[in-house]
């Protein structure tokens, strides 16, 4: 019975079955799935029959409210998404290659790691590899991570030195930053070094989505023995949260890199924290068990040099 088990996990999966049940996946039944491939119901569902069998599990169970995903059928997900995306890319990376063009390298992160790291890499990838396509998008840590698993990016730049790595993920640590309060105009007698205590009171703007950054930012208020202030604006969007301090008596705490890019004048200006003993660091995390791409290693040296 091993041996047989054996056999079946060895044997080749049909692409067009393991898209069949991606399609399952994505709209939630398999009357649906017919409908969205243009296909009879018999049919998609003789073709999940036969791919559970080749496996030998069951990948979800059928309800009245659609399919819920078994754990096997949750890793075969991953599996399809980075497949089908694996075909998209494929089509794309041809004719670029035709043009003369790398890529497409498609990468994902938070909004501070990017604006951090990525604009100096750009140039030095171009440098290296000529003309490339690139795709960046913003999400929070945990849906990139996600992205990584299926394919969807093959880059993610996080917050790093937090969490532990994952065990199927590599990090790698690129810049370091340290925390700074953030002040506008109508904070300009506040000196150039607080501690957190001295301002607690203040109107504050923080970060809302729960991820590494924000546990950072608590870590700091933490710290100081104080609580996360009440009278908190809630923002994810680092130009609306850098214009909202600059037009009004907010403040706010960022990685001095990222709140300072780009301002030429002093309307807003950084100031000491005494808590932040402690710089936020960022990088670049990928999927251990998938080589990277000629453009994703480019980048990846690129950003061994960012200073």
């Amino acid at each position: 019975m091993a041996e047989a088990g054996e056999n079946r996990s060895r044997a080749a999966m049909d692409p067009r079955a393991l898209l069949t049940f991606r399609a399952v996946c994505d709209t939630g039944s398999i009357s649906a799935a017919a409908r969205a491939l243009n296909l009879s119901q018999p049919s998609v569902s003789n073709t999940i029959s036969l791919l559970e069998r080749k496996l030998g599990v069951v990948l979800f169970e059928r309800g009245r409210g659609g399919i819920v995903l078994t754990a096997e059928g949750e890793v075969l997900q991953r599996r399809a998404e980075a497949m089908a995306t694996l075909l998209g890319d494929a089509v794309t990376e041809i004719e670029h290659t035709r043009q003369g063009i790398a890529g497409p390298l498609r990468i994902g992160g938070t909004p501070g790691a990017l604006l951090t790291l990525l604009p100096g890499a750009i140039m030095r990838v171009e440098e290296a590899i000529g003309d490339f396509a690139l795709s960046a998008i913003e999400r929070p840590d945990e849906e990139l991570l996600e992205m990584v698993r299926k394919g969807a990016i093959e880059l993610a730049f996080v917050t790093t030195g937090i969490e532990s790595v994952p065990a199927d993920m590599k990090e790698v640590t690129c810049a370091s930053d340290p925390f700074v309060l953030i002040v506008g105009p109508r904070h300009e007698k506040l000196p150039g070094r607080v501690s957190l205590r001295e301002v607690e009171s203040y109107p504050w703007v923080l970060p809302e989505a729960r991820g590494a950054f924000r546990r950072q930012v608590d870590a700091l208020f933490i710290a100081a023995g104080v609580a996360v202030p009440r009278t908190t604006i809630r923002c994810d969007s680092l130009l609306t949260t850098r214009a909202i301090v600059r037009e009004s008596d907010r403040v706010t705490v960022l990685p001095r890199t990222v709140a300072l890019d780009g301002v030429t004048d002093d309307s807003i200006r950084a100031v000491m924290i005494e808590e932040a003993v402690r710089e936020r660091s960022v990088g670049v995390l990928w999927l251990a068990s998938r080589p990277l791409s000629r453009p994703a290693q480019a980048m990846m040296d690129a950003l061994r040099q960012v200073p």
